[in-house]
C-alpha cells in the first residue's frame, strides 16, 4: 500500500486508490519525489496524525519537527548576547549573525562582492525599507504590475509623497500574466536621468501565476532599479542571483520553512545602498550620533538599515531551515507541487452540475501555464451565482482541511480576476455616506458591487503536501455539486 493510502484518515478506500494510480499515470515524474512521502512521515507527522489537510503553503510553510530540535539544542547548549557589544556571548552571537548573512547569500547563489543581506521582521519590513529609503523625487516613477501584494503596493505613498509619478501596468485576461507590450511600452518612457523604480512579483500571491523573470534584465537595461518581490516564488522555486540580478529581493523566511516566524530579509546590491537615503537613525544603524553636536553617522553596509537589535536568537534558524530545504531538496519539491497542482486543476474544471454548469471558475494560468503550487478559483451554484467564498471555508473547515480566503492582501490581482472595473470601484469609494465616514469596509464593498464576488478561495501545496492532500480537497469540491 502506498505511503499516501497507508497514512489517510478514514481509510479512502477503492476510489482513492483508484484515483492515485491515475495521477502516477498522467504524472510519472511525482514519483522521483518519494522522499518527501519519507520526510513527512518523520517531520511532520502531526499532519496525518490530527487528519489535517493543509492547503496554505502560501500563506505559510509548515515547520519540520527536526528544525525545531536543532534550533533548541542550540539554544541550550550556547550563552548568546545582543550582537552589539564584544563579550564573549555577544562575539558568539555576532559570528552566527554574519554566518546568516552568508548562508542566504550561498543558498541564493548571490556573490557577497555584489549583495549584501540585511535581515527584517518580514518581507514586509524589507520592501518598507526601500519604498522610505529610495531617492523617489518629482520626475522619478514608480512603475509596477496589478499584480502585487499589498505591501509593494502601499509603497507607492513614499513614491507620491516625494513627488514621483505612480504607474501600474495591467495583467492579460484570463491568464493574469503582465500585460507584456503595456511593460514593454512603460519601461521605455523612462525619465532621462531620474531614479525609477520597477516592481513585480516573481510568483502571485493571489493566482500563483509565475511572471517572467527575464523581465528584471529588461527593465536594467532601460535604466531602471527592479525590486523583485519573492515571497511566494521561493519555498518551491530556485531563485539564483547569479543568473537574475534585480537591485532589490523581499522575502520572509516563514513562508520557505515555516520556522522562525518573525524574520525576513531584504536581499540589496552593494552598489544601490549608498543611493539610499534613510529617513531617521535607530539603535544599531549608526557609529556615532551626538545631542549637543546635533548630528549622526550611519554604519556601513546592512547594520545601516538593521533598526535596533535584530532578532538574534532566531537568526541560528534562518540557517537551520535552509539546511532543512537543502536536505529536502528543492527542485523535488518544485515538481511535487506543479504535479499536485496541475492535476487538481484538471480534477476541478471536470466538475459540472447536472444541468453542465461549471462548479469551479479557476483564475490564472491554465495547467499548462506558468504557475507555481498556487491554486485559485471562486466555487458557482447551478444557476450560475458565485457561492460566498467564506461558507466554503467554513464547510472545508468542517473536514478539517486548512486553506485560505478572500484577496490576499493582493487588490490588483483580485480586480483583474473577479473582473471589477475601475469606475465602479471609485463609484463605490466616492459615495456621500463613504466620504463622510471616511471609512471603508469588505462588507461595504460587497453591498456596492452586489452579485459580483469580493474574494476568492486558495489552496496551495508545499514541502510536506501529498496526492491525498489534493484528493480529499477534490473530493470535498465534488460534495458541493448541485
Amino acid at each position: 500500500m502506498s505511503a499516501d493510502a497507508a497514512s489517510a484518515p478514514g481509510c479512502p478506500g477503492e476510489g482513492f486508490l483508484a484515483a492515485r494510480e491515475d495521477f502516477l499515470r498522467r504524472y510519472p515524474e511525482y514519483c522521483a519525489t518519494g522522499p518527501l512521502d519519507e520526510l513527512r512521515a518523520r517531520d511532520y507527522a502531526r499532519l496525518d496524525a490530527l487528519g489535517d489537510v493543509y492547503l496554505d503553503y502560501t500563506g505559510a510553510a509548515l515547520y519540520g519537527s527536526s528544525q525545531v530540535r536543532r534550533h533548541l539544542a542550540l539554544l541550550e547548549s550556547r550563552v548568546f548576547g545582543n550582537p552589539h557589544s564584544r563579550n564573549p556571548a555577544s562575539a558568539q552571537m555576532s559570528e552566527w549573525v554574519e554566518r546568516g548573512r552568508r548562508g542566504v547569500l550561498e543558498y541564493f547563489r548571490a556573490s557577497p562582492e555584489e549583495y549584501t543581506v540585511i535581515f527584517t521582521s518580514n518581507a514586509t519590513g524589507a520592501l518598507k525599507l526601500v519604498g522610505e529609503s529610495y531617492p523617489f523625487s518629482p520626475g522619478s516613477v514608480y512603475l509596477l504590475t496589478f499584480d502585487n501584494h499589498n505591501s509593494v503596493n502601499g509603497i507607492r505613498e513614499f513614491a507620491r509623497a516625494r513627488g514621483a509619478r505612480i504607474r501600474y501596468v495591467p495583467l492579460s485576461i484570463p491568464g493574469l500574466l503582465i500585460d507584456a507590450p503595456a511593460l514593454e511600452a512603460a519601461l521605455a518612457e523612462k525619465p532621462e536621468g531620474k531614479d525609477c523604480l520597477f516592481a513585480y512579483p516573481a510568483q502571485s500571491n493571489f493566482s500563483g501565476a509565475q511572471h517572467d523573470l527575464a523581465w528584471v534584465e529588461r527593465a536594467q537595461a532601460a535604466g531602471w532599479d527592479v525590486l523583485l518581490d519573492a515571497a511566494a516564488f521561493v519555498p518551491t522555486n530556485r531563485l539564483d542571483l547569479s543568473a537574475v540580478r534585480p537591485e532589490f529581493v523581499a522575502l520572509s523566511f516563514y513562508k520557505m520553512f515555516g520556522y522562525p516566524t518573525g524574520i525576513g530579509c531584504l536581499i540589496a546590491k552593494r552598489s544601490v545602498l549608498g543611493r539610499l537615503h534613510r529617513p531617521w537613525f535607530a539603535g544599531g544603524t549608526i557609529t556615532v550620533a551626538s545631542v549637543q553636536g546635533d548630528t549622526y553617522f550611519l554604519a556601513d553596509g546592512p547594520e545601516a538599515f538593521e533598526d535596533g537589535t535584530v532578532d538574534f536568537l532566531n537568526i541560528p534558524g534562518v540557517e537551520i531551515g535552509l539546511d532543512h530545504l537543502r536536505q529536502a531538496g528543492l527542485d523535488r519539491i518544485h515538481v511535487r507541487v506543479g504535479c499536485l497542482a496541475r492535476w487538481l486543476i484538471g480534477g476541478l474544471e471536470a466538475l459540472h452540475h447536472a444541468n453542465g454548469a461549471p462548479l469551479v471558475r479557476i483564475y490564472g494560468p491554465g495547467a499548462g501555464g506558468p504557475r507555481g503550487g498556487t491554486v485559485t478559483m471562486n466555487f458557482y451554484d447551478a444557476r450560475g451565482r458565485v457561492i460566498d467564498h467564506r461558507l466554503i471555508e467554513d464547510l472545508a473547515a468542517r473536514r478539517r482541511i486548512s486553506l485560505r480566503t478572500g484577496c490576499f492582501c493582493n487588490p490588483g490581482g483580485g480586480e483583474a480576476a473577479l473582473g471589477l472595473r475601475a469606475e465602479q470601484l471609485r463609484s463605490c469609494f466616492s459615495r456621500p455616506e463613504v466620504r463622510a465616514a471616511s471609512r471603508f469596509t469588505l462588507d461595504d464593498l460587497r453591498l456596492c458591487i452586489d452579485a459580483q464576488s469580493t474574494g476568492a478561495v486558495r489552496v496551495s501545496f508545499g514541502i510536506a503536501s501529498n496526492f491525498e492532500d489534493a484528493w480529499r480537497f477534490l473530493e470535498f469540491a465534488r460534495s458541493l455539486l448541485e
